[in-house]
């Protein structure tokens, strides 16, 4: 019997730094609740650790551990996105996340609704820590 294992590899983005002032940009173009919500969230993914670096892209900020993705925020018209690069990995307990691709799940948050914030940060820790171990262990 031949096991095989398939390793996916890690998506990376060139150009992600301390602290982007394009990002800084961003935020203060989208002023408002929607705007504050993702200011609040994407604040406590630059926290997660000394080697998280961000980049815009796609027209949003996004946070990773030096050059791999694990967050991101986005305005739309009515509701705000937290998302994760390997959410479809992470554990959610309290049934957070929304999507259905391979990687990719987020959180939409709407002004005037009540959001879970401690499951939310716990979220954007656990993604941190997952792509931390990922980047460390292959």
């Amino acid at each position: 019997m031949r096991t095989e294992t398939t390793r996916t590899e890690l998506l990376r983005f060139n150009g992600a730094v301390e602290r982007d002032p394009a990002i800084d940009a961003w935020m203060k173009a989208h002023a408002g609740a929607l705007g504050a919500i993702a200011h609040q969230w994407f604040a406590v993914m630059r926290k997660c650790g000394d080697e998280v670096r961000e980049l815009l892209h796609d027209g949003c900020p996004v946070a990773c551990l030096g050059d791999v993705p694990f967050g991101y925020v986005n305005v739309f018209t009515a509701h705000v996105n937290v998302g994760f690069f390997q959410g479809a990995a992470l554990r959610d307990p309290a049934h957070l996340l929304q999507g259905t691709g391979k990687f990719m799940r987020h959180v939409k948050l709407r002004p005037g609704t009540t959001t879970d914030s401690a499951e939310l940060s716990r979220l954007i820790a656990a993604a941190y820590v997952d792509i931390k171990s990922r980047v460390e262990n292959g």
